[in-house]
């Protein structure tokens, strides 16, 4: 039974949950809507692992994804100095070993323009066999701003004043989406955010000839981190991450992003290594980006007709690396559910919270506590923590490294409605 289905992001989730939906019913009406006026092509590099790659290739996407992957080798961590202390090599599928980089890594921009294209040309192959009207439609520069629910549908109010009803509305619109706000709640939306206690910062800076494939770590006295992500490309990728009380920076969020550089710029400005460089090429950045890290966790996934989708319902943190992985998860079985329902909105949201409550928990599993030791406030500390790197690094390299069979495509539900090409 054809739907009529309002997804509001046209991030990563959006796009892939259309393009997998269609496939099951061309004949859907699929409306994705973005507030800004473009695809957006910035962000950081994501991973591609556990189950993410197997349902790209169900897809038929993985070779063209593979095609985009940034060239980073692996995780080189230093002091002060710029003088090594560990080097942690990419992981491969199936390998259990500590570090940073994945087999596929890829910055967002490249996915999302990879899955978008894919949805355009799909459409368009699709276009004999549905009727008009019908398809996937994309609208930039529009967001919406008051849900009401029917038993039979909601009723979506556009900010440019105009109404319609749809069958289902879908959250696609990350972490802090006003979607889940406006369908829950303020009170149950601002509640699901459970921080971190981490404050992160993103943004490039002009690539030094000296860089390499390898990211870089360096963890500072003051409970600071600093991550560079050169990964083959002509710009390099900075992270910040400080985790601590710092009152001008909480207050910086509900400023001006120059508010924000500027209280990142005043933690990290003693922290040794290439601070300097890396605090000039923030000041005069034009993708920098920060916020505080947290999880987002809400006791159901849908009310009435509308459904969280990714970050908007289960954000897991850049911690985990888990982020995009659970994205097409969720994308892939809500669609999956929806195609085998074949109709039936209720039964198929059910069924999707049901199959992902369990997968969501595994995904989000993450300790502050831990993650704490690697944000001493002390010299001492630092140096501790240098030398129980060293020492994992060592061990690493003793021991073969663990390998065993990548099953994750056996976790992943079948769902041959969706007439997958593989």
């Amino acid at each position: 039974m054809p739907l009529n289905i309002l997804i509001v992001g046209a991030g990563i989730c959006g796009p892939a949950f259309a393009m997998l939906l269609q496939r099951s019913n061309p004949k859907h009406k699929i409306t994705i809507v973005e507030r800004f006026p473009s695809l957006r092509s910035t962000g950081q590099q994501v991973d591609l692992k556990t189950q993410a790659p197997h349902i790209l290739r169900k897809m038929g996407l993985m070779n063209e994804i593979k095609s985009r992957c940034v060239d980073e080798t692996g995780l080189e961590m230093v002091d002060s100095k710029g003088e090594q202390i560990a080097v942690f090599p990419a992981t491969t599928a199936g390998q259990r070993r500590p570090g940073l980089t994945s087999e596929h890594e890829i910055m967002r921009g490249d996915i999302v323009q990879v899955l978008y294209d894919a949805t355009v040309k799909q459409n368009a192959e699709f276009k004999h066999e549905r009727g008009d009207g019908n398809g996937v439609t994309y609208e930039f520069g529009q967001t919406i701003t008051d849900l009401s629910q029917g038993v039979d549908g909601v009723d979506v109010t556009f900010v440019n004043g105009h109404k319609k009803r749809y069958d289902l509305v879908v959250a696609a619109d990350g972490q802090s989406s006003r979607t889940r706000r406006l369908a829950f709640g303020r009170e149950a939306s601002d509640a699901s955010f459970k921080t971190l206690g981490i404050h992160g910062a993103y943004f490039s800076i002009s690539r030094i000839e000296d860089e390499g494939t390898l990211a870089r770590g360096y963890i500072a006295p003051g409970k600071r981190i600093i991550i560079t992500r050169p990964s083959g490309r002509p710009v390099t990728g900075v992270l910040f991450f400080t985790m601590g009380e710092s009152p001008k920076l909480n207050a910086s969020y509900a400023k001006s992003t120059e508010s924000q550089r500027e209280a990142f710029s005043e933690i990290f400005q003693d922290a040794g290594w290439q601070s300097k460089r890396l605090l000039n090429g923030l000041a005069n950045s034009d993708d920098f980006y920060a916020h505080e890290l947290g999880q987002i966790k809400m006791t159901q996934l849908s009310t009435g007709r509308v459904v969280l989708l990714g970050d908007a319902g289960y954000c897991t943190s850049p911690f985990t690396g888990l982020g995009t992985n659970l994205c097409l998860l969720g994308s892939y079985i809500l669609a999956g559910e929806l195609a085998r329902q074949d109709g039936d909105v209720t039964g198929a949201l059910n069924a999707y919270e049901e199959k992902m409550r369990p997968l969501i928990d595994e995904c989000q599993q993450i300790s502050s506590t831990g993650l704490g030791l690697f944000f001493p406030s002390s010299q001492l500390g630092s140096w501790f923590v240098h030398q129980l790197i060293w020492a994992v690094s060592k061990l690493n390299g003793l021991f073969p490294t663990s390998q065993k069979k990548d099953d994750h495509g056996k976790r992943i539900p079948s769902y041959p409605e969706l007439n997958l090409p593989f």
